[in-house]
């Protein structure tokens, strides 16, 4: 007996590597959160953790979390407490979502749960450009337990119909949606952020959110930063940075910027519960990563007002506009970036311009009410349910 026979609703059984701070997890919070309740239930399966703080965010009481402590290693470990947990719960679909989780869909598939989707967002920095030939071995072996792929770009689409040899008619693509409500325009001036030395309006604000790691690439970002003001000295006192986000590289990115003498200049925020203020409190938002799929920080800044200024991978340059919302750069390359940023600082007006379309643009293409009703017709519809 399927789990929507006991009260009607589809059950949906979300499987994710961690549940905690991070792009694709809020995600997968923005989704249990708008989806209607009248119709779907879920439960949060994370192979690692659950953090209490980030579970929080799902505002469902009925939405319950299972996380199952996986060790360092191969995802067999856990398959019989998998198995157990899908025969337990009985799921209408199992959603995964990449790579890490993609090997929980054969469990899926032995337990009988009749639809298993798989969610591909994006490569990390140890495949960024999705050519390791391990990892896609890994997604053909796994290819006939996965029932439909949804893909967060064009680009990942391709990748799972040329390079994994998924059926076209089996891949849809879902890109993410930002909350036009939560994130707005500023006002003329930029708000103030809760702790931070750069609230003064003399000052020019560019700021990234992310998990410091090294995918994100925060370490290229600062190097730029310290060539641009070196670049433009009569400019240097009014350019800051902050960087908001925590994670491994922070000792790092310190060293770096005691090194260069920058204390000043740059601001270590740490992890943020306020990110659609933080953002207010930006004048440029700037994406360095040298790996993304569809970035909801990217979204939501625009979404903000701002202007992008991000590297061109993933899906990045299906997000930004180059010259119309912002400016694409090589990964990987200060000096580019540094380039890229330096304009914002002469022509104001550029910000506020590029800014305007950029808000335009997630209107029109990236509402999260768009993404939940795509999400919610595709449970259905493999489900044999109707809308």
């Amino acid at each position: 007996m399927s789990a929507s026979s006991k009260d009607g609703r589809l059950l949906v059984m979300h499987v994710v590597f961690s549940f905690a701070v991070g792009g694709l997890e809020n995600g997968v919070v923005n989704l249990i959160n708008r989806l209607d309740v009248r119709r779907f239930r879920h439960v949060v399966v994370a192979l690692t953790k659950c953090d209490p703080v980030f579970c929080a965010r799902v505002s469902r009481p009925d939405v319950e979390f299972v996380a199952l402590h996986k060790p360092p290693g191969h995802s067999i470990r856990l398959f019989p407490a998998l198995f157990r947990l899908f025969r337990k719960y009985r799921p209408d679909v199992v959603h995964t979502r990449n790579l890490a989780a993609l090997e929980t869909t054969l469990p899926a598939w032995l337990a009988g749960v009749p639809v298993r989707i798989h969610g591909e967002h994006g490569w990390d920095v140890t495949d960024p450009d999705g050519t390791n030939p391990t990892y896609r071995l890994i997604r053909r072996l796994h290819r006939p337990f996965v029932t439909h792929y949804i893909a967060l770009s064009g680009h990942l689409e391709s990748y799972l119909r040329d390079a994994i040899g998924v059926p076209g008619g089996r891949v849809t693509r879902i890109c993410n949606g930002v909350d036009l409500t939560r994130f707005v325009p500023r006002g003329l001036q930029r708000a103030a952020i809760a702790g931070s030395p750069f609230n003064d309006p003399k000052f020019y604000v560019f700021g990234t959110v992310g998990r410091l790691q090294e995918v994100k690439d925060q370490m290229n970002l600062l190097r730029a930063f310290v060539l641009l003001i070196r670049r433009q000295p009569e400019l240097a006192a009014l350019a800051r940075l902050i960087l908001v986000g925590e994670g491994p590289l922070r000792k790092v990115l310190e060293a770096e910027i005691s090194r260069e003498c920058v204390d000043g200049h740059v601001w270590l925020s740490g992890e943020r519960g306020d990110v659609p203020n933080v953002m207010s409190g930006f004048d440029c938002f700037v994406l360095p990563s040298k790996a993304e799929g569809i970035s909801n920080t990217i979204l939501e800044a625009m979404a903000a007002g701002l202007p992008v200024v991000a590297t061109a991978v993933g899906g990045s340059g299906e997000l930004v506009e180059d010259g119309v919302t912002g400016v694409l750069v090589p990964p990987q390359d200060a000096d580019s970036l540094a380039g890229a940023l330096e304009p914002y600082l002469i022509r104001r007006e550029l910000a506020a311009e590029q800014g305007r379309a950029g808000r335009k643009r997630v209107e029109t293409f990236f509402s999260i009410d768009g993404m939940v009703g795509q999400y919610a017709g595709l449970y259905q519809s493999l489900s044999g349910l109707s809308n």
